[in-house]
């Protein structure tokens, strides 16, 4: 079932196959970033996120994401209380893409 806040691999892998505009947030360290990413995702660590909203695309559809979806799923919290209603977390974070959509990049 659909809950509305979260979204699995599969259907973001689906939506970027399809080229369907969204924007993935990536709220981890600058290290674990380094460590493997989405191509094309901007990078905003969870703690400089309410500083730099103004960089966030509110008509958009934003994936929020991070190791297995915990600071990913406060962050959308965040976001949402912040009027970026169209935010959704990616269940399992990178883990769950690393381990689901793309083996080869390194899990960690």
């Amino acid at each position: 079932m659909d809950d509305g806040f979260d979204i699995d691999v599969t259907d973001l892998k689906a939506m970027l196959d399809s080229s369907e505009p969204v924007t993935i947030l990536d709220v981890r360290s600058p290290m674990e970033f380094d460590i493997a990413h989405l191509e094309g995702s901007l990078l905003i660590p969870m703690q400089e996120l309410p500083t730099r909203l103004a960089e966030l695309p509110k008509e958009k559809l934003i994936i929020v994401l991070c190791h297995h979806g915990g600071r990913s799923a406060r962050a959308v919290a965040f976001l949402r209380s912040q009027s970026f209603d169209n935010t959704r977390n990616l269940a399992g974070g990178i883990d769950a893409w690393s381990a689901e959509i793309d083996p080869a990049l390194p899990q960690y």
